[in-house]
């Protein structure tokens, strides 16, 4: 469900890299589709085998994607923020996702709808590129997130999984999220969670209160965390453009800003 709210600052497409390093005549084609919306946390995009109309661009959200089993376990297969898209998979002509889109972080994000990007997608071109780019990141990602999830202790999972969160935030180094939601996206237990949270606030490299987590040692946190993060960081960053132009920033494009409650 959509519903209105107070007016969000978003006149322009800032925030999402992909979208920043689209080429002038591409960008223009398609801001005329964009639409600026505040994404609220725990909000669900689209589920499971039930095909969605947009595509999301994150700014300033993160989006999990997250697969689950009959029985009704969950996992976290990947996570989305401003170096990419939400919704790729219908894009490249999947008739439905495999799981589902919940918003872990709440913020903005540009909506577009999936035929128009498509239409763009297949004209070629630099849209074509740095769309295929990042699928292939995002698939290392799943990739990288199953053999983890597998073979490494949950402590140096928490701590991969809080430096994948701190690198999609713009530089905040404090996050909003419970020990449950961790729970849910690592797919363990709630008391695991606890055990490994208290380990690393007591090793002086996070300070845990209840629904925050803040980050007082990213490098002693780095140091902790298993080979995956060292080895997904790479790939993250070959996503960000080197530079975003003055072109970009100010480009001046009308957009309704609405909350997505979905």
């Amino acid at each position: 469900m959509v519903m209105s709210s107070t007016t969000i600052s978003a006149t322009v497409p800032r925030g999402n890299y992909l979208l920043a390093q689209w080429p002038q005549e591409e960008l223009a084609r398609v801001l005329p589709h964009l639409e600026a919306v505040e994404l609220l946390k725990g909000r669900v995009l689209f589920e499971a085998g039930a095909p969605s109309p947009h595509v999301f661009f994150p700014a300033s959200s993160i989006v999990s994607l997250i697969y689950t089993t009959h029985a009704g376990a969950s996992s976290q297969v990947a996570m989305i923020g401003p170096e990419g898209l939400v919704g790729v998979s219908s894009l490249l002509g999947g008739e439905s996702p495999a799981s589902r889109a919940v918003v872990q972080r709440a913020g903005l994000a540009y909506r577009l709808r999936l035929n128009v990007l498509k239409e763009e997608f297949l004209r070629g071109g630099l849209v074509t590129h740095t769309v295929l780019r990042y699928v292939q990141s995002q698939m290392t990602q799943m990739a990288q997130t199953a053999v983890c999830n597998r073979h490494h202790s949950l402590e140096r999972q928490l701590c991969r999984w809080l430096l994948q969160v701190l690198d999609r935030q713009h530089g905040h180094q404090e996050l909003s999220v419970t020990q449950e939601l961790i729970a849910n996206m690592l797919g363990v237990r709630r008391e695991g969670v606890t055990e490994a949270a208290q380990r690393l606030q007591a090793a002086g490299l996070i300070r845990y209160t209840r629904g925050h987590i803040a980050v007082l040692d990213r490098p002693g946190l780095e140091a902790r965390a298993c080979e995956c993060y060292a080895l997904l960081k790479p790939d993250f960053q070959r996503l960000l453009p080197q530079a975003v132009t003055e072109t970009h920033a100010t480009t001046s494009a009308a957009f309704a800003p609405v909350a997505v409650q979905a």
